[in-house]
């Protein structure tokens, strides 16, 4: 039987313990080539991708009419939970790409606002972060990608 492509990548001669089991270490795998890239990506902007994340998130409520977000409900809404998101959210403040400052009715909340300097930044890497996203999945078409996210969702359900 020929090995999966999976397999000769990691140099796997046995086959995998279940179909479950080769499906999650595609998707690990998948995730850890295409996630590379990205870093790598965006480190020439002095960004990590939880920092372009925080931004995008912070970008999209002012436009959606909040120009400030608590600190937990950016936490809630990355796409990938960063472990730390105080230091995160202190190099942002060190690079003047957000700003912080506790709320006046709880000081127990810490808020962030996104700075002009950040919306200048994704402004400029808008468009070569779509163009990265078409070079890793160009290969799909519009249906498989359709079909990619609902299986995708689908299995996110169940974590």
């Amino acid at each position: 039987m020929a090995l999966s492509l999976l397999q000769q990548e990691i140099k796997q001669s046995r086959p995998f313990a279940s179909p479950a089991a080769e499906a999650y270490l595609n998707l690990a795998r998948t995730f850890g080539l295409l996630s590379c890239s990205m870093e790598r990506f965006f480190k020439g902007y002095g960004l990590s991708s939880a920092g372009y994340n925080v931004l995008r998130i912070l970008r999209g409520s002012k436009q959606d009419g909040d120009a400030k977000l608590p600190t937990l409900e950016v936490a809630q809404r990355l796409v990938s939970p960063v472990p730390d998101v105080t230091r995160l959210i202190d190099r942002l403040v060190r690079d003047g790409l957000v700003t912080r400052h506790r709320g006046e009715e709880d000081r127990r909340v810490v808020y962030v606002s996104i700075t002009s300097k950040a919306q200048t930044l994704l402004k400029k890497i808008d468009k070569p972060v779509l163009e990265h996203h078409k070079s890793h999945l160009g290969r799909l078409s519009k249906a498989d990608l359709k079909d990619l996210i609902c299986l995708l969702e689908k299995a996110r359900r169940g974590a």
